[in-house]
C-alpha cells in the first residue's frame, strides 16, 4: 500500500511537470476552461500562463477578479453594450462603460500588449490614461463600434504609443475636432502595420500624412480609411509598396481620370465606395488576385457584379448587398471555388425594389451549395426560400461553422413555408456548425421545426432566433437539446415569461439572454422561475425611437419590452438608466 502511494505520488509529480511544458501550448479557451478544473495545480497554471481572454459582457466580472486570476495577460478582448445596440434596439445610455477596466489595466497587467473593446462607452480621458501608462507597450489598440471620444483622445495614443502596429476605430461614433491626431501617428511611428477608421465621420485627413506614414512603415499591409477621392491617393498607393489591403475609396471625377491611379501589386483585398459599372475597370487588371471584396457601398447592378465576379477565380471572402441577384451567386458559384466567407446586406432600397433581378432566393442558394464547397461562413437576406435549398447546404457544404439567414418580410407570400425540415437537414449536415442565427416571419417554423432546432443544435454555442415557433410548447421542446449553447438571442417570437424562464432554467450551458418581444406579465412574477445566485435579469420596457419610413419621412416606432439576463461573478451592476432596471425578486415576493 506504502509503496502505491509512493508510485501515485511520483506519476503526479511527473504529469504535473509534463504539464509545465504543455499548459502553454494549449490555446484553446474551452480546453483551457477544462484542465484549470482538474486539479488545484492545473488551475494555477492556466493562471500563470493564460495569454488571451475574451470577455463577452463587461458586467459578467470585475477588474479586480481579472486581474487575480490572470495577472499575465498579454491580450484582452472586451465587449460591453448588447449586439442588439448596432440597430438601435438598446438604449443608447444602456451602459458599458470602459473607464473602470482603464483603471485597473493603468495599476496592472504590466505585460499587456494588446486591447480590444468593442460597443464600448470610451472617453477622452481614458485613453489618456491608458497611453500614459501603458503607451510604451502597447502593439494593438482596437476601438470597435464604440462612442464617447474624440480626436483629442486619439492624440493622446498616437504621441505616447509608438509601438502600434494596430490602430482600429471602424465604425466608432468619434467627435472630430481636427486631424492633429493623424499627423502624430505619421511623425512617430514607425512599426504600424494595420490602421483602420472606415466608416467614421474623420475626414480632416492629410494626404501627406498618410503618404508620410507608408514611408515610414515599410510593414503597412492594411489601411482602411473614411470616403477619400482615389485620385488624392496617387502618391499614397507609389509609396505603400506593402499594401496588401485597401479600402475606403470613391470616385467623384470622370472615369477617364482615373488612369493615373495605380494600386500597390500585392493589394488583394479591396473596397470601395461608390465605384460604378463605368470604374470597374480599374479593378480589372489585378481582380484575378483579389482574396476579399467589398462591395457593400459599391454601386454596382446585378450585371456589374456578375461582370466583375467572374474575373476573381480567387476570391475568398466577398462583402456585398442583395443587390448581386441570383444571377450574380451563380456566377459567384462558377467562378469562385474557394470561396469562404459570404456576406449578403439588405440593400437600402430593397423595399422599393421592382427589378426581381436585384433579389437572392433558393435559387442562388442552390447555386452557392453546389459551387462553393469550403465555405464556412454565410449571412444573407433572402426573399424567397424552400426546405429544398437548406437541404442542399446541409448536404453539401460540410466546413460550415457559422450561418445566418434572414427572411425579408416583403408582401408575396412565400410557397414552402414552414421550413421546418429543411432547417432540421441543415442542422444534421453540418456538424461544425457554431453559431446559427434564422430570422423569419410568422409561419416560418412550427413548434416541431423549433424542436429539431433543439435536437440538433450540439455543437451551437450562439444563436439568433427570430419570428420563429408557434406556441410556448415550441420553446420548452427546443430548450430540451442545445447541450453547448452559451447565447441565445430571440425577437418577435411572443413566448410568455413563463416559458423563457423554464427554457432558461432547461438550457444547462446558457450564459446570456436576450429577448425583445415576449408577453409580459403585469409584474414579472413569472419570470422568478429562472432567478439563481450569479443570475442577473434587467428589464428594459417598451419606448418610442425616431426612425424613418420608406420614402425617408421621419416616423416613431415602438421597440417592444426587453428582458436582458447573463452570469456575473460582479453581482448586480449599479449604472442602470432610468430606462432600464434589475429584476428585484424580492420586491415581487412582497408586493
Amino acid at each position: 500500500m506504502e509503496e502505491d502511494r509512493k508510485v501515485n505520488k511520483t506519476n503526479c509529480g511527473m504529469l504535473d511537470t509534463v504539464m509545465d511544458f504543455v499548459m502553454p501550448h494549449i490555446d484553446d479557451p474551452k480546453d483551457r476552461d477544462a484542465v484549470s478544473l482538474v486539479c488545484r495545480r492545473w488551475y494555477e497554471l492556466d493562471a500563470l500562463t493564460r495569454k488571451h481572454i475574451t470577455i463577452a459582457l463587461c458586467y459578467t466580472t470585475t477588474p479586480e477578479r481579472l486581474r487575480r486570476r490572470f495577472s499575465n495577460l498579454e491580450s484582452l478582448k472586451l465587449k460591453g453594450k448588447p449586439r442588439a445596440a448596432m440597430f438601435n434596439l438598446i438604449p443608447e445610455d444602456w451602459g458599458g462603460y470602459v473607464s473602470p477596466w482603464i483603471n485597473e489595466i493603468a495599476r496592472s497587467f504590466n505585460s499587456l500588449k494588446s486591447l480590444h473593446f468593442r460597443r464600448m462607452i470610451v472617453g477622452d480621458s481614458d485613453l489618456e490614461l491608458l497611453a500614459r501608462a501603458r503607451g510604451k507597450n502597447l502593439w494593438d489598440l482596437k476601438l470597435d463600434k464604440c462612442s464617447g471620444f474624440s480626436t483629442d483622445g486619439l492624440l493622446h495614443v498616437t504621441r505616447s504609443c509608438r509601438q502600434l502596429k494596430t490602430l482600429f476605430l471602424e465604425e466608432s461614433s468619434i467627435t472630430e475636432k481636427d486631424g492633429q491626431w493623424l499627423h502624430e501617428l505619421a511623425l512617430t511611428n514607425t512599426v504600424l502595420e494595420t490602421l483602420n477608421f472606415y466608416m467614421t465621420d474623420l475626414v480632416r485627413v492629410n494626404f501627406e500624412d498618410l503618404e508620410l506614414i507608408a514611408r515610414n512603415c515599410r510593414s503597412l499591409v492594411s489601411i482602411k480609411i473614411n470616403d477619400s477621392e482615389l485620385l488624392d491617393l496617387v502618391n499614397f498607393f507609389q509609396v505603400a509598396t506593402t499594401l496588401e489591403e485597401f479600402c475606403g475609396g470613391f470616385f467623384n471625377h470622370p472615369p477617364d481620370r482615373y488612369s493615373a491611379v495605380s494600386f500597390p501589386r500585392k493589394v488583394c483585398r479591396l473596397g470601395l465606395s461608390y465605384m460604378g459599372k463605368n470604374e470597374m475597370w480599374i479593378v480589372f487588371p489585378f481582380a484575378s488576385m483579389l482574396k476579399k471584396l467589398d462591395l457593400l457601398y459599391a454601386l454596382l447592378d446585378t450585371e456589374d457584379h456578375c461582370l466583375l465576379i467572374q474575373r476573381c477565380p480567387n476570391l475568398e471572402i466577398l462583402e456585398t448587398r442583395n443587390v448581386i441577384g441570383d444571377r450574380g451567386l451563380e456566377v459567384l458559384a462558377r467562378s469562385c471555388k474557394r470561396l469562404k466567407r459570404l456576406r449578403i446586406e439588405r440593400g437600402a432600397d430593397e423595399q422599393g425594389m421592382e427589378d426581381e433581378e436585384g433579389l437572392v432566393s433558393q435559387r442562388g442558394l442552390i447555386a452557392l451549395a453546389q459551387g462553393c464547397l469550403e465555405l464556412e461562413y454565410i449571412a444573407i437576406y433572402v426573399s424567397d426560400i424552400t426546405n429544398a435549398s437548406l437541404e442542399y447546404i446541409g448536404a453539401n457544404l460540410k466546413n460550415l461553422c457559422d450561418f445566418r439567414l434572414v427572411l425579408l418580410d416583403r408582401e408575396e407570400k412565400i410557397a414552402d413555408l414552414p421550413l421546418d425540415h429543411g432547417v432540421r437537414a441543415l442542422l444534421m449536415g453540418c456538424e461544425k456548425l457554431r453559431r446559427f442565427g434564422l430570422y423569419l416571419r410568422q409561419g416560418g417554423l412550427t413548434d416541431m421545426g423549433l424542436r429539431y432546432i433543439g435536437e440538433y443544435s450540439q455543437n451551437v454555442r450562439w444563436m439568433l432566433l427570430g419570428c420563429v415557433g408557434e406556441t410556448d410548447e415550441g420553446l420548452i421542446a427546443f430548450s430540451r437539446g442545445c447541450p453547448n449553447l452559451q447565447k441565445l438571442e430571440m425577437r418577435g417570437c411572443s413566448f410568455s415569461e413563463h416559458a423563457l424562464a423554464t427554457a432558461v432554467m432547461q438550457l444547462t450551458s446558457l450564459r446570456y439572454l436576450w429577448v425583445q418581444g415576449y408577453r409580459a406579465s403585469k409584474d414579472g412574477r413569472d419570470l422568478l422561475r429562472m432567478v439563481r445566485p450569479f443570475w442577473n435579469i434587467e428589464l428594459i420596457p417598451p419606448r418610442l425611437v425616431a426612425d424613418t419610413d420608406q420614402l425617408g419621412e421621419p416616423i416613431v416606432v415602438e421597440h417592444p419590452a426587453h428582458i436582458l439576463a447573463y452570469y456575473s461573478l460582479a453581482g448586480q451592476r449599479t449604472d442602470f438608466p432610468v430606462t432600464v432596471r434589475p429584476l428585484d425578486p424580492e420586491s415581487l415576493l412582497t408586493a
